[in-house]
């Protein structure tokens, strides 16, 4: 079910405009035609790029699914229920947080007579920090939750869209259902797992921004790899082989959350994006890619 690279023909064009090309990955075929049977395929050399552009093509199906859904207006009204339950979602989990801070800090943190003044503000401003974030992670997952239903479907229109016609290989809607809670209730536990990471000094901060990365963006492809037959355990396995473009999905995916108007459509925004990046991952299509349809 992995595949292991996009093919690419080089060029500098970006995906997702016309007659774009694949520029992430490219793939060496090695030349012994002559010592494998008459039509057996040749292997592949897997030439892998830089860590940043691996990092770069997942941060970029990001603004790709923000500019997919613009440009197609038929796709507006499934996004509309879940913009607004991110508005609602977000403004409700960042006053939890600044309602929680003043309670946060002084059950964590002793009084500035102990520690000192310069060392009480820089613990008191991540506290600060981390409770802010796991506000709005706690606010985004609570807007996925509820939009599930909305945003499936949504992810299954941009499927159809790209593919020219529609993937269903689950095994079932019971199946389904089993399966978009474990990917939910696993973001879900994300937002403590932030925080608490960003009380370690340090290495705490890009440890929880990582962790909810990559939760993010499991929870986004979800609907897309489930789609595909994927279970629990083998969509996990495909973010491991997949881990750079999963983390550059979800930590763009994240910052865009402090980003005004953008934070707004996030939701739907990176369900289509998510699926998109599964659509290029996993079955090699990228807009304007259609699977060819048979003739009558």
């Amino acid at each position: 079910m992995l595949r292991p690279f996009w093919h690419a023909d080089g060029g500098a064009c970006l995906p997702y405009l016309p007659a774009a090309r694949r520029l992430w990955y490219a793939a060496n075929v090695t030349d012994d035609t002559a010592l494998r049977p008459e039509g057996a395929l040749l292997p592949a050399v897997v030439a892998r790029p830089s860590a940043l552009r691996r990092l770069g093509a997942g941060a970029w199906h990001v603004l790709a699914g923000f500019g997919f859904l613009l440009r197609r207006p038929r796709l507006w009204p499934l996004a509309l229920l879940p913009a607004i339950l991110t508005m609602a979602c977000l403004a409700a989990g960042l006053m939890a947080a600044l309602y929680s801070m003043h309670r946060i800090e002084t059950a964590l943190l002793p009084g500035p007579e102990k520690i000192g003044p310069a060392l009480g503000f820089a613990l008191s401003l991540v506290v600060w920090i981390g409770t802010l974030v796991s506000g709005l992670v706690v606010g985004l997952a609570a807007a996925l939750l509820l939009s599930a239903p909305v945003l499936e479907r949504l992810s299954l229109k941009v499927d159809a869209l790209v593919r020219g016609e529609r993937i269903d290989t689950s095994r079932g809607l019971r199946w389904e259902l089993v399966q978009s809670f474990r990917g939910t209730l696993f973001f879900l536990i994300a937002a403590p797992g932030v925080f608490l990471l960003s009380l370690v000094p340090i290495i705490g901060p890009p440890l929880g921004l990582a962790w909810g990365a990559y939760a993010l963006a499991f929870q986004q492809t979800d609907a897309a790899l489930a789609r595909r037959g994927l279970d629990f355990s083998a969509r996990r396995a495909w973010h491991r082989y997949w881990r750079l473009e999963s983390l550059g999905f979800g930590i763009t995916g994240l910052l865009t959350l402090i980003v005004p108007l953008a934070n707004l459509l996030v939701t739907p925004a990176l369900a289509v994006g998510g699926t998109l990046l599964v659509l290029e991952l996993e079955d090699q299509l990228v807009p304007p890619d259609v699977t060819a349809r048979p003739t009558p």
